[in-house]
C-alpha cells in the first residue's frame, strides 16, 4: 500500500507555464478566437505592396526594376505647395510613399476604411504615373470599369 502523498516513479511533472515571477508563457493578447489586430501601418503598408503587385503585373517592362517605399514623413524643408505625399526619382527607378501625409491630411468625404484604401491606392497610381511618364488614369484602365 503506497502512503499518501509519497510519489511514485512514474509520476511526471507538469509544464510550468510561468518564471518564478509569474510572466512568461503568456498567451497572445487577442486569443486563438479573435482576429489578429489591424493598425494603420500595416494597412497602409499592405495597401501600398497589393496596389505596386498590380502595377508590376500590369506593367512588367515599365515596372520590372522600380522599388515601392514606405516612409514616415518627407525629410528636409517642405514646398510652398504643402507636404509632399510621394516622391519620385526616374534615375533610382524608386517611388517612396509618405505615410503620415498620406494619412492624416488627405480630405476624405467618408473616413471609412475603403475610402482609406483608395486613397491609398490613388497616391500610388500618380506616383508611378508620374515616374513612367503616364497619365494614372492609362496605368489601370480595367481597374475602374464597374
Amino acid at each position: 500500500m503506497a502512503r499518501r502523498g509519497s510519489r511514485s516513479s512514474t509520476f511526471e511533472r507538469r509544464a510550468v507555464r510561468h518564471d518564478r515571477h509569474g510572466r512568461a508563457g503568456r498567451s497572445a493578447a487577442t486569443g486563438p478566437h479573435l482576429p489578429p489586430l489591424k493598425n494603420r501601418i500595416d494597412t497602409f503598408d499592405m495597401t501600398v505592396a497589393a496596389a505596386a503587385d498590380f502595377l508590376r503585373a500590369t506593367w512588367p517592362e515599365e515596372l520590372a526594376d522600380v522599388r515601392f517605399e514606405v516612409g514616415s514623413m518627407p525629410a528636409g524643408s517642405q514646398d510652398t505647395d504643402g507636404v509632399a505625399r510621394w516622391w519620385t526619382s526616374p534615375s533610382e527607378r524608386r517611388v517612396v510613399l509618405y505615410r503620415l501625409p498620406i494619412q492624416r491630411l488627405s480630405k476624405l468625404h467618408r473616413d471609412d476604411e475603403l475610402h482609406q484604401r483608395m486613397m491609398i491606392e490613388s497616391c500610388v497610381f500618380r506616383a508611378t504615373a508620374e515616374l513612367i511618364g503616364k497619365d494614372p488614369w492609362d496605368l489601370g484602365p480595367d481597374r475602374f470599369h464597374f
